[in-house]
């Protein structure tokens, strides 16, 4: 039966082999564009930046999640229930109080990022904290406080670095072709080769993305699923959270700052919903959140 923290080996193993896999790739493609150039130091240059993009998405993704969201740090005394419920909230928890953030959107949402416990922050929105009452609040930071008490904040906060790049990273050799700054001659001694080169590449760097992207969206809908059940055992009211999640889907808006690096972030899509309540197979493939009828339907059968 999944508790709190069930899943905290498998998400910090999970968190070492995504940066593995990360690391495996953007060799792959180092030495890719090392051959299609004819430029060996390509290769090592790739080797290097991997490692650094490595333990920078580890030290200082929360802060790049922050600065692209356009949160800033709640005051107490103007958040004064955004403060209490999660002081609550993290006691009863037994966890260290999250740094606490907010920010100024109308659209309704909330995320919690750091790299671990000691180093994590819960973030809402304005809109949030103005639709929602106590108990449905409670639901909402007892889900992002389960997202930390699961050690996935790390995970999914890693992608958005990882992801990204390699989304940079086929971009720029998509870009290079096209207008060809760089390539050696292939024509002379070397055509065949080249042209396999060349098929291989355009192949790895169109679905190098995709694949990551998927990745980076199945991570999401299920550490979703999770997180809620997770929420529910804390407040003991799963009624609370279902209530806010309904809320939340009726806003169909995006968020200011909707960004999709971070959208597998928050507790809903931050570019609102535009399903009108059909989702299909593929809606749910391409989804950084699962549908919030099964969210709910989840919570409620509890």
């Amino acid at each position: 039966m999944s508790s709190l923290y069930t899943h905290q080996s498998e998400n910090v193993f999970k968190t070492w082999t995504l940066m593995s896999v990360f690391f495996v790739i953007i060799i792959f493609l180092g030495w890719f564009l090392s051959q299609y150039y004819g430029n060996p130091n390509i290769l090592y240059g790739f080797f290097i930046f991997s490692l650094v993009m490595n333990i920078a998405s580890y030290w200082y993704s929360d802060k790049l999640v922050l600065s692209l969201s356009g949160a800033k740090p709640a005051k107490r005394e103007e958040y004064f229930d955004l403060y209490t419920v999660t002081e609550n909230l993290a006691i009863t928890a037994g966890l260290p109080l999250p740094k606490i953030y907010v920010i100024e959107d109308s659209a309704p949402n909330a995320f919690a990022t750091g790299r671990n416990k000691e180093h994590a922050v819960v973030c809402a929105t304005t809109g949030l904290l103005q639709i929602l009452n106590r108990s449905e609040l409670e639901g909402v930071i007892a889900h992002e406080l389960s997202h930390i008490g699961n050690r996935d904040i790390l995970l999914s906060t890693v992608v958005v670095v990882l992801v990204g790049f390699i989304t940079l990273l086929s971009d720029f050799f998509l870009r290079s072709h096209m207008w060809g700054f760089g390539r050696r001659d292939n024509d002379r001694g070397g055509g065949q080769l080249g042209a396999i080169l060349m098929i291989v590449g355009i192949i790895l760097t169109l679905l190098s993305p995709i694949i990551a992207t998927l990745m980076q969206l199945a991570i999401s809908r299920k550490r979703e699923f999770l997180a809620d059940a997770s929420g529910a055992l804390l407040t003991r009211y799963p009624e609370g959270l279902a209530s806010a999640l309904q809320k939340i889907s009726q806003y169909s808006r995006p968020m200011v700052k909707a960004n999709h690096a971070t959208a597998h972030l928050f507790i809903a899509n931050p570019f609102g919903r535009k399903d009108n309540g059909k989702v299909g197979f593929f809606t749910k493939i391409f989804s950084t959140h699962p549908p919030v009828e099964e969210r709910v339907k989840a919570l409620l059968e509890r």
